[in-house]
Order: C-alpha cells, then structure tokens, then sequence
C-alpha cells in the first residue's frame, strides 16, 4: 500500500467554528505535529463564497511530506470535510478525535481507503519496471 486517505464528514457543527479562518489555520499548521508529520509549507487558508449564498465557508490545506490535510467548511449548513491523505500510516482514531474536540459536531461519516495497493515501495521492484519501460521505449522508437 501508499497508504491510508481519511475522509471525514462532519455534521451539526457550530456556526461560528466553521467561520473562522484564524483559527482553520491555526489547525491546518498545528495537525501535521500533531499526527507525526511533516509540514513542509505554511497552511494556506481562505473564505470562499459559493453560487449559492448560504455555501459560504473556509477552505483550507497543509502540504505535508507524506501528502496532504485540507479542510473545507459550508458554514451555515454546520457541515465541514477532512482529508487526511499519507504515504505513511498514522492514527486515524486520534485524527478523528483531535478534529471532532475542535469542530463539535454532532454526528460525523468516516471513510479510510488504502490508496496505491500496486504501489512499488521497495526499490528493487521500482528500478525493475523503469528497466522494463527504457526497454519497451527504446524498442517503439
């Protein structure tokens, strides 16, 4: 496997939590420690207005060395989505907990998903199919 894709659904959350942008970043610069990981550059965090008024809210990422955490909020709807997505494992009960202590909602939809299942980590197998493609490459020519 890559590795684990945390996708978080959360329901029921105060308005005014989801309104602030300060504190959305202050999150997104605090969660990568938090979660064993590596940020690699600030979080870059901005309301957005929607077509539709009330899908109004923030929208925010952190880059990460193992990938990404990014955070989007419909603010008056009370609703907000986490992607956590790492190349390496990490504690998805903690992330959950961590999020829900600060968003407050009254109910959430979790997802994990296993990403890159053919993914050649070990480097043998890597250098293995670049020597396979060179080949094929260098045949088709």
């Amino acid at each position: 496997m890559f590795g684990p894709h945390l996708i978080l659904e959360a329901y029921g959350c105060p308005t005014e939590l989801l309104a602030d942008v300060s504190r959305i970043s202050q999150i997104l610069d605090d969660y990568p420690a938090q979660l064993q990981m590596t940020k690699i550059m600030p979080p870059y965090v901005f309301k957005y207005q929607g077509t539709v008024p009330e899908d109004w809210g923030v929208s925010g990422v952190v880059m990460i060395a193992e990938s990404h955490i990014s955070i989007h909020t419909f603010a008056e709807k009370g609703f907000v989505v986490l992607d956590i997505f790492s190349c390496k494992e990490f504690d998805v009960d903690a992330a959950i907990e961590k999020f829900t202590s600060v968003f407050k909602p009254t109910s959430y939809d979790k997802r994990v998903l296993q990403r890159g299942y053919h993914f050649p980590k070990d480097m043998n197998k890597v250098t293995s199919i670049i020597d396979k493609d060179r080949v094929r490459f260098a045949a088709a020519k």
